[in-house]
């Protein structure tokens, strides 16, 4: 495993971004029968996802969702030191999404920007990579943007993906402060999950190959597996209990997966976040998501102790444990038509 601990770097802010188009339950019941798309939903806890348009791409909600951050915070455009994109559906094979956003947000040149190929975990890798630059720079601000149109990688008949994942882009606003608390990280890789999670369509090895391929099963036992172990080093790491932590934000990917894992690392169903109903699996931006969707208010007023878990497509993992807040910026979720 790889461990971090890196301090003085502070949450202040997170908009998070959703295309308006709905699907919800009635959409499955056309395409897979009523009584398997009512079997779907209460199995995985997803009753509706937000989809993009054809011509939406991941640029497309990102963008406002930036300006939205940087005017609540009040922050100038060329305040911003570091911009990191972390998604698999980028606009472009090239250039990098993150060069499009810093041109379209009118940040800097001096901003250095670029983009990270994951999915899941991708948040917490994201999170690791921003925090450890900043704090080497000893100042700064830096947004993080995470999310995936993972709508447009399914077959739309394949009942074991169509049916869970949802399309959302989340902007972090993160700087470099002193006083700020800790952010403590564990991360780790197990490449021969590779097969169990694949999108090959597209890439170079199979540029007309198969859409999104997912082995619920295999997923199932790698989450149950490494997550608990992940999440026990980090906070063994931390020197804390479950007990001390005010809310746990897993990669929102399946409520009864969610619930089994709440169970074995020992968080209550206070502490246990739980807001892909109405989102479905957002891939990277499930996590940011969730805490914009659902612990915006609890942020505001007083400092939060987090425990953020995201796991999945690789087979990759990170976890973190977050001394933040109060939050001095929006942490909302908006809609884009």
């Amino acid at each position: 495993m790889a461990q971090a601990r890196i301090q003085g770097i502070a949450l202040r802010g997170i908009v998070s971004a959703l295309p308006a188009h709905i699907q919800d339950v009635s959409d499955l019941a056309r395409r897979f029968g009523a009584e398997q798309a009512e079997r779907i939903a209460s199995a995985t806890g997803i009753y509706r996802r937000h989809i993009a348009r054809p011509d939406q791409c991941l640029s497309d909600l990102a963008l406002p969702a930036a300006r939205e951050l940087l005017g609540g915070l009040g922050w100038a455009a060329d305040s911003i030191d570091l911009l990191i994109v972390v998604t698999q559906t980028p606009d472009h094979p090239l250039p990098a999404t993150a060069c499009l956003l810093q041109n379209a947000l009118g940040l800097g040149r001096h901003c250095a920007a670029f983009d990270m190929g994951l999915g899941c975990s991708g948040y917490i890798y994201g999170l690791w990579n921003a925090a450890s630059l900043l704090a080497g720079m000893g100042r700064g601000r830096a947004l993080l943007v995470a999310g995936d149109i993972t709508s447009r990688t399914l077959d739309a008949d394949d009942r074991s993906t169509a049916p869970l994942f949802g399309d959302a882009a989340t902007v972090t606003a993160l700087e470099y402060d002193p006083a700020a608390g800790s952010l403590a990280v564990d991360l780790g890789t197990d490449g021969a999950g590779a097969p169990y999670l694949i999108k090959q369509q597209g890439g170079q090895r199979s540029p007309d190959g198969p859409p999104l391929f997912m082995d619920g099963t295999q997923v199932f036992a790698f989450t149950l597996r490494e997550v608990p172990k992940a999440i026990t080093a980090t906070l063994t790491a931390t020197g804390l209990t479950m007990a001390e932590i005010d809310h746990v934000v897993l990669h929102q990917a399946n409520e009864m997966m969610l619930k089994r894992l709440g169970q074995k690392i020992g968080a209550s169903a206070d502490q246990l976040v739980l807001a892909l109903r109405e989102r479905g699996n957002t891939s990277s931006a499930s996590i940011p998501l969730a805490i914009s969707d659902r612990l915006g208010n609890a942020l505001a007023q007083q400092q939060q102790r987090l425990l953020l878990s995201g796991f999945g497509v690789g087979w990759s993992w990170g976890t973190a444990v977050w001394t933040l807040g109060p939050v001095i910026g929006p942490c909302r979720t908006i809609t884009v038509d």
